[in-house]
């Protein structure tokens, strides 16, 4: 990695290079076990997948009739995505995850490695990003990765964090421990999902 020139996570240019070079060891190369237990407990919901990458998740969603749209800034990443979605290449798209918006309200944002990309002076901004996104009653569910080291990414987040950030807005209704995780993530993740607080909840959690 000492030979990359680009250096912050925050520019697609960062991401450009990793995908052009194929260095990608967050890339599972397929979709894991929780999220394909998810999609067969629940009926289709209509999905964000921010900063997507391979986006292999997209066409597994919309595959099983799933109305899902992948984004990522990352113009390397986009291509990378839609070759490895075929048909539903449409549907990954080259995106600000701060800028967009849907053209239905979202029931469900899948986190997976877009949190723990982000450096941690982003993440109050990435939180409220998902508030405002989901209605109530929608779901952020994905995989969050736990880790103290200073340098990332991946940006790892302690409980205590992760309860602070979304706890106004959210409720935690699943955390379970992952079993079939990447070596990049191994023994540091959870799969979560999170509820979106209607309004009144939201006012009794702040005061």
């Amino acid at each position: 990695m000492a030979d990359f020139q680009q250096r912050d996570p925050m520019s697609p240019a960062f991401w450009d290079e990793r995908f052009g070079r194929g260095f990608t060891p967050w890339d599972r190369g397929g979709v894991p076990l929780a999220l394909r237990d998810f999609v067969a407990a629940n009926g289709p919901l209509v999905t964000l997948i921010p900063g997507c990458g391979s986006a292999y998740e997209l066409a597994f969603l919309a595959g099983a009739g799933w109305d899902a749209t992948a984004i990522d800034f990352s113009p390397q990443a986009v291509q990378a995505g839609k070759r490895a979605v075929g048909e539903y290449a449409e549907r990954v798209v080259e995106a600000d995850f701060f800028a967009w918006q849907p053209a239905r309200p979202l029931q469900l944002i899948y986190e997976r490695a877009f949190l723990c990309a982000m450096p941690r002076a982003m993440w109050p901004r990435v939180a409220a990003r998902w508030a405002e996104l989901l209605p109530a009653g929608a779901l952020l569910a994905g995989y969050f990765f736990f880790d103290d080291a200073v340098k990332g990414p991946p940006f790892g987040i302690v409980r205590e964090q992760l309860d602070a950030l979304l706890r106004n807005d959210f409720e935690c209704i699943a955390d379970e421990a992952v079993a079939d995780s990447i070596p990049v993530f191994e023994g540091k993740e959870r799969w979560m999902i999170w509820r979106r607080r209607t309004g009144d909840k939201i006012h009794r959690a702040i005061t």
